[in-house]
């Protein structure tokens, strides 16, 4: 009889400070029994520095049940983010995650949590990012971070930051696929009425003036609409511009305004996301993946892949194909 594959062995990381939604975000993913429905069993752990309650905002309070004595063991460490993130952690835990990083455990944090491995000088000469209302914060504390602008999630040795709030459950997902496959993390997102990956950046999300209820917006949401449609033809700028009755100057500053990017850059993450879709579900020769995701040909889809994924369509397709189960086709 097989032996089942033991647990995959998760820390997540309390002080004082840490905020309650990525603590529960954190336990969502990786502390829910979903063997039965084909995930891997992780066992995940609620480490401190002792034993203590550890108090949250909210009069919530985070019970560990395990020490910094137990991380050796972890095979991933996750950080929450803070509720103030100039919050310092205690020296233990600062030692403790370099400790871990120098046995290679890979450790990733949410949100504000890049501060804390900032403390640790962890992210000395290395890329990280934190929520964009925090990256001119973090820049200034700790200026030997390569602080990214507006991704949702960056990895640099063994090191995972996140952007604000929801990318921490992008992060998380991410790290799930990563470490075991897409058809498990797609598992867990859907018992989370979630999507499995997200694509673009923070920049979406930025603060940016609220567009009037007028034509114009409601001419862009029908522009928008007719371009997802349509995304396996050839679309320009200009010709969308020429559907919501604009110049194509006009047309870019009224779509910027209302989803915080550019038109072409809006199409192509568009493209992407529909071509991850297609390499993820389907056996498509590349050529049939490129035209129905509207980039026409296979150099320009890996063109964009490595620019926007720094990988290659192929290489995506064998990192997260959706695998049947043995002996059924897919």
């Amino acid at each position: 009889m097989t032996q089942p594959a033991p647990a995959h062995r998760i820390a997540l990381l309390a002080f004082p400070g840490i905020r309650a939604f990525d603590v529960s975000v954190i336990t969502e993913v990786w502390g829910v029994d979903r063997t039965d429905r084909g995930v891997p069993a992780f066992e995940l752990r609620r480490v401190a520095a002792g034993p203590e309650p550890v108090p949250m905002r909210g009069g919530l309070a985070f019970t560990p049940d395990r020490t910094l004595a137990w991380l050796p063991r972890a095979e991933l460490i996750l950080v929450p983010g803070l509720d103030d993130h100039v919050t310092r952690a205690p020296e233990p835990v600062l030692a403790a995650l370099r400790r871990a990083h120098l046995r290679g455990t890979t450790i990733a944090a949410l949100c504000g949590g890049a501060f804390t491995l900032a403390q640790a000088g962890l992210l000395d000469g290395r890329r990280a990012l934190t929520h964009w209302a925090l990256a001119d914060q973090l820049r200034i504390r700790h200026p030997r971070v390569r602080v990214e602008p507006d991704a949702l999630f960056v990895e640099d040795g063994n090191l995972w930051t996140s952007a604000g709030t929801a990318a921490g459950i992008d992060l998380c997902l991410h790290l799930v696929r990563t470490l075991h496959s897409a058809e498990a993390a797609a598992t867990v997102a859907r018992s989370m009425v979630t999507a499995p990956f997200r694509t673009g950046t923070q920049a979406q999300f930025i603060d940016h003036p609220t567009p009037h209820a007028d034509r114009d917006a409601d001419a862009l949401a029908e522009v928008r609409a007719f371009a997802l449609a349509h995304l396996d033809k050839p679309l320009t700028v200009s010709a969308l511009a020429a559907r919501a009755g604009m110049s194509p100057r006009s047309f870019a500053r009224h779509f910027a305004a209302a989803t915080g990017t550019t038109p072409l850059r809006w199409l192509v993450d568009h493209r992407i996301a529909t071509a991850q879709k297609l390499l993820e579900r389907t056996d498509l020769p590349m050529p049939e993946v490129a035209r129905r995701s509207g980039f026409g040909s296979e150099v320009t889809m890996r063109q964009h892949f490595t620019s926007r994924l720094a990988t290659s369509p192929r290489a995506y397709r064998t990192a997260f194909a959706e695998r049947p189960p043995c002996g059924q086709a897919r």
